[in-house]
């Protein structure tokens, strides 16, 4: 009796218990990100941008928000916002500048018929009268603005695309429509203006005072009001060299005084300036070159004093990776560490004062800001059960009761997401613990013998986190929603495990990262969770390096994706726009460690791969040059091994121009996985089946040929 009645219990509770529905395949690419926060100098206000699918015009809606605090409501402002100069504040508080999606930088296209550079607008939001008022800023390309210190004036950066053939007749006539390669590549130039706006119509031409030239591009730019000073970080679109990639200062009381505040060899983004304007803040990335000057480290956080030129390093102590900050209202900072698959936020109150660990959710705190005006806070977090959202708290001590403030991606709340834990493993070879995440198909945590697929991330010095951000290239959650045990893991060279952990990668760049992996493969074999007959690999960038790496090292894997991954390192060099990355990760220029780069590559080792593959690229990549995916796939086909090649026009190597390209890629791997993935099949014996069937036929076509022959000489 007492058994019948736990049976009937259980059956009620089976039927009244909510189930939420799986994740659809469509549902996955309508989330929503926020690229962008940041308050107002009154501290009344918060700016918030998000980013979605538009599928009606096949592109992305970049839209800004204008949230009240008191109130807690947000005011549409634009969805034409412009997807990476980002808006910003006036002093008083009472505009924002902004630039409209329409800024012909988003399309700098290169069919010489289409040279025309138009009109340029940059767009005063009015927080009082609750207009968008046109300002004309001429024909040459914005690369980055910044106020005065008044409502008054702003100063620009611009960039003219133009040829020197478009600008000189002389050179027109010598050289007709030839290009020299380097002169042209090389021609970057910049042109900082400072622009007074009319009160009294805003819509007349504005005057424009040139400041200086400058013979770089311009990254960021900031007025510094101590001094009279502009701060900016010069940029180069083809990454040669790191020192191309420096902070320099002007003095505006003598424009012709043009000083460089750092010598290193590092990536200088995201500068803020502190609240006392005497100090400007900024986070770096080092790969330093073969002379070893400078050290190798994560992303790491300085300060640099703009009275005595002394450049501090923050958070020394810290043994992770610093994804972002935020300056506070009492001079201190609050940091953005990432350990391991976490990323949570830390305060450093001087130099000289270890981190403060601020207890929050786990998970991924991103883009946070603080008002300088009241001291609340905002931020972006996620983690794998909760999706994306801006949170706005009154002080740091409210973390753990914080209410978000957008409701973007509700939907997913309402969806069953895959459950995941972190999973470790050792190399045997010296012993590293290597750990990764694992995505469980929704209603099977903890289940045993599934089908696995190793899904890779790119950088390589990046880390797959605790965060829920569904875009292509983020796709472990969708994968596990199809069936699918998604193991992301985190190889020699992510972030977030130490400097070392990441300097490890150097000379091994393949091998080394390639061997953790196949350990963890190992692991999840004999700890009887996956089935070792239903494997699959794949990756995107450096993922998909590895990707192409992993298939030439063992036949285990039933399907491979390959997405932009690089074939061979040493085309690869002479025509990417990062031959830098590929120095360093190698240790020297391919003539110099040809060794390493031969024995490195997958292209040597091509005739071992039996892997049926599908291949992804940007047809207008200059990271990793749609070449390589064109000879993989030529390779592979000589090889008769099942192979699909898919490009993308007019996308570069991120895929952020059209949402229905992720989606397509998406669509198409997934199909891929289902038709290979689930099944063990042995293409070196089909290929060698097929070799044997075609030098027998060949050789009773030279038989039958012979035998006419001798009949003719009889």
């Amino acid at each position: 009796m007492h058994l019948c009645l736990l049976l009937i219990l259980s059956l009620f509770s089976c039927i009244f218990t909510e189930t939420k529905p799986k994740l659809t395949f469509d549902e996955f690419f309508d989330y929503t990100t926020f690229p962008l926060l940041r308050f107002s100098p009154t501290g009344q206000h918060l700016l918030i941008q998000t980013r979605r699918p538009s599928w009606n015009t096949s592109s992305y809606e970049n839209t800004l928000w204008l949230y009240d605090i008191k109130t807690q409501t947000k005011k549409l402002i634009t969805t034409n916002l412009h997807k990476s100069i980002k808006p910003q504040w006036s002093p008083s508080g009472n505009y924002i500048a902004l630039l409209p999606k329409n800024h012909s930088s988003v399309n700098r296209a290169d069919d010489p018929q289409n040279k025309q550079q138009s009109e340029q607008y940059i767009y005063l939001y009015s927080i009082i009268s609750d207009e968008l008022l046109p300002i004309q800023i001429g024909k040459d390309i914005l690369l980055a603005f910044t106020w005065s210190n008044n409502d008054s004036s702003l100063y620009l950066a611009n960039t003219n695309l133009q040829s020197i053939a478009e600008e000189d007749d002389s050179y027109k006539d010598e050289w007709k429509d030839v290009v020299q390669y380097r002169q042209g590549v090389m021609r970057q130039s910049s042109t900082i203006y400072r622009i007074d706006l009319n009160s009294n119509d805003n819509a007349l031409p504005v005057e424009k005072n040139i400041v200086r030239n400058v013979s770089s591009l311009i990254d960021q730019l900031l007025y510094v009001s101590f001094e009279e000073k502009l701060i900016f970080s010069s940029a180069s679109a083809l990454i040669e060299h790191l020192d191309y990639f420096e902070l320099y200062s002007i003095d505006l009381r003598n424009t012709s005084a043009l000083s460089k505040l750092t010598n290193n060899e590092a990536f200088e983004i995201e500068l803020q300036l502190s609240v006392d304007g005497r100090h400007i803040l900024f986070r770096t990335f080092n790969l330093s070159s073969n002379k070893e000057k400078f050290n190798d480290t994560q992303y790491c956080l300085y300060s640099l004093n703009l009275i005595n030129g002394q450049i501090t390093r923050l958070g020394e102590k810290f043994r992770g990776n610093i994804i972002g900050y935020t300056t506070k209202l009492d001079s201190g900072v609050y940091i953005l560490g990432q350990l391991g698959t976490e990323v949570q936020i830390y305060t450093q109150q001087s130099p000289t004062e270890d981190l403060i660990y601020h207890n929050g959710w786990n998970g991924t705190y991103e883009s946070i800001v603080s008002s300088h005006n009241n001291g609340s806070i905002a931020y972006v977090y996620s983690s794998f059960e909760k999706p994306m959202e801006v949170y706005w708290i009154d002080n740091i001590n409210q973390l753990k009761s914080a209410q978000a403030i957008t409701n973007e991606n509700d939907l997913f709340t309402r969806r069953s997401l895959p459950q995941t834990k972190v999973y470790r493993w050792i190399n045997e070879d010296d012993h590293r613990v290597i750990e990764g995440i694992l995505h469980y198909p929704p209603g099977k945590y903890e289940s045993k013998n599934l089908s696995l697929l190793v899904l890779i991330h790119g950088g390589p010095y990046w880390a797959s986190l605790n965060v829920l951000d569904l875009v292509w290239y983020h796709w472990a959650p969708l994968a596990a929603s199809e069936g699918w045990l998604v193991l992301e893991p985190n190889y020699r060279g992510s972030t977030g495990y130490g400097d070392q952990f990441l300097n490890e990668i150097r000379y091994r760049p393949l091998s080394r990262p390639g061997k953790d992996i196949l350990y963890g493969v190992d692991q999840l074999i004999k700890d009887g969770i996956v089935d070792p007959q239903r494997l699959a690999v794949g990756g995107y960038s450096y993922g998909g390096l590895l990707t192409n790496w992993l298939i030439t090292q063992t036949k285990r894997f039933n399907a491979a994706l390959s997405g932009a991954g690089v074939l061979d390192h040493t085309s690869t060099w002479g025509t990417m726009d990062l031959p830098v990355l590929l120095s360093y990760l190698f240790g020297g220029f391919p003539w110099e460690i040809p060794h390493i780069s031969q024995n490195e590559a997958p292209i040597y080792q091509l005739d071992k791969i039996r892997t049926p593959t599908h291949i992804s690229t940007g047809e207008d990549d200059n990271r990793v040059p749609a070449s390589q995916s064109y000879i993989l796939e030529r390779g592979l086909h000589y090889l008769g091994i099942p192979v699909q090649l898919i490009t993308f026009p007019k996308e570069g190597h991120s895929l952020n121009n059209n949402p229905w390209h992720g989606k397509i890629k998406l669509r198409e791997e997934l199909k891929w996985l289902q038709k290979y993935g689930n099944q063990s099949m042995n293409y070196n014996e089909s290929s060698s089946n097929s070799e044997k069937l075609k030098l027998t036929y060949t050789l009773q076509f030279y038989m039958i040929l012979f035998s006419i022959v001798v009949r003719k000489n009889k």
